[in-house]
């Protein structure tokens, strides 16, 4: 109607605010991987392959150190019997990096590994299957008993598998003498396949622990905030499966030590072994922390401490394993914090993670939001009208006369 005021421009507006999504694609995607406490972004592997570049120096120089020196460590028999020797080392590394990045680390792998050394030197005459047989069962005994305490009970793995590396120094230390190997089973023969399949294990390994989903699938039992809490079943099921993996690769590489020496097999603790697995892990990039891991870091790191324990043997430096495994271990700690501080995705800056509520514009009508208000009551009641000058308006010199 002409007399009733004009509707005002925003009249019509919506009821409810209007909610805006402010959580990055990033962090919606860590949903599917850690509900509770997903980190946004991938991790950044550009660290892992700047200090994988530095272990590839550090091969080069070990390898040309040999070579000049002592030429026949890297030729014919002598190479052979290297690479061996470097498979049994790098089925222990690979074995603490399983166990490092899943979140929890195998402390007895050196005493188990030691174990089945003297089990295959005390049975090898019955052939290499007849012989490693037992002990792959007990391994996987061995480690199935550990995942029931650790996934089970939810207690630290490093506990539990130090328990479980005790029980194996106790049938160690039953042998008062080193043994000698029963069998003729020689297996440098096969050294090229051996220490081959161990690398391909371990490059391949790494480059599917690239995958976001992979890397915190594997590493979903590394504690995020009280580490008492448990983590899920499918943090349990991992565990589990690295652990028995673990166990196995230890049975196999103290077979290789044992069936690869030239003399008896010593019954030793095996400690130095596990602190000689566990560093070459941390030097090779893989986190004392879980999850985290390089591509080829174990494999370049494996090499680099044979080579550097093949010379120091030849060189006749006299520098025990356990001083080895030590400043191995203390270094690796190092590349630790490197990985962890470097590693970790980028901050989102300027970003929440939370659905923040926001009103609508002031001018914003449509056809919807009419139809939702809710309709004004009608009223038959003109709004006050001014009277002052009413009659000019309408009378008067307006219309020309006042006869009209």
């Amino acid at each position: 109607m002409d007399g009733q005021p004009a509707e005002p421009a925003g009249r019509f507006e919506p009821d409810e605010p209007v909610r805006r999504r402010t959580v990055p694609p990033a962090a919606l995607e860590n949903v599917f991987d850690d509900p509770a406490h997903g980190e946004p972004g991938r991790d950044r592997i550009v660290v892992h392959l700047l200090w994988e570049l530095v272990l590839l120096v550090a091969v080069a120089a070990l390898a040309f150190l040999c070579n000049r020196d002592y030429p026949d460590l890297v030729r014919g028999a002598r190479l052979e019997s290297l690479l061996v020797f470097g498979a049994a080392i790098g089925l222990l590394t690979l074995a603490a990096a399983l166990t490092l990045r899943s979140g929890a680390p195998n402390l007895a792998l050196g005493p188990v590994a030691v174990a089945a050394a003297l089990h295959f030197a005390e049975n090898s005459d019955r052939g290499v299957v007849a012989a490693m047989l037992p002990a792959t069962v007990a391994a996987v005994v061995l480690g199935l008993v550990v995942s029931l305490l650790v996934a089970g009970f939810h207690v630290p793995a490093w506990a539990a598998t130090l328990a479980a590396g005790l029980a194996a120094i106790v049938f160690i230390e039953q042998r008062t003498a080193p043994v000698d190997v029963q069998g003729d089973y020689d297996p440098t023969q096969h050294a090229i396949y051996l220490f081959g399949g161990f690398a391909a294990v371990a490059v391949l390994a790494g480059l599917f622990g690239t995958l976001k989903t992979v890397r915190r699938t594997v590493g979903r039992f590394r504690p995020v905030g009280d580490p008492a809490l448990r983590r899920g079943t499918a943090a349990g099921v991992i565990v589990t499966l690295s652990t028995v993996i673990s166990m196995v690769f230890a049975v196999v590489a103290g077979m290789l030590l044992a069936a690869g020496s030239s003399g008896p097999v010593a019954p030793t603790t095996g400690i130095e072994w596990t602190g000689l697995a566990m560093g070459a892990a941390l030097i090779g990039g893989a986190s004392a922390f879980g999850r985290r891991g390089g591509i080829a870091g174990g494999l370049l790191a494996t090499v680099a401490l044979t080579l550097f324990i093949q010379y120091a043997d030849e060189r006749n430096l006299d520098i025990a394993l356990s001083a080895v495994a030590a400043v191995v271990v203390a270094v690796g700690l190092l590349v630790t914090r490197l990985v962890e501080t470097y590693g970790r995705p980028r901050p989102v800056v300027g970003r929440t993670e939370e659905w923040e509520e926001e009103p609508a514009p002031a001018s914003t009508t449509s056809w919807e939001a009419a139809r939702t208000q809710p309709p004004e009551p009608w009223t038959s009641s003109l709004p006050n009208q001014p009277t002052d000058n009413r009659a000019d308006r309408w009378g008067g010199d307006r219309w020309g006369g006042s006869d009209r």
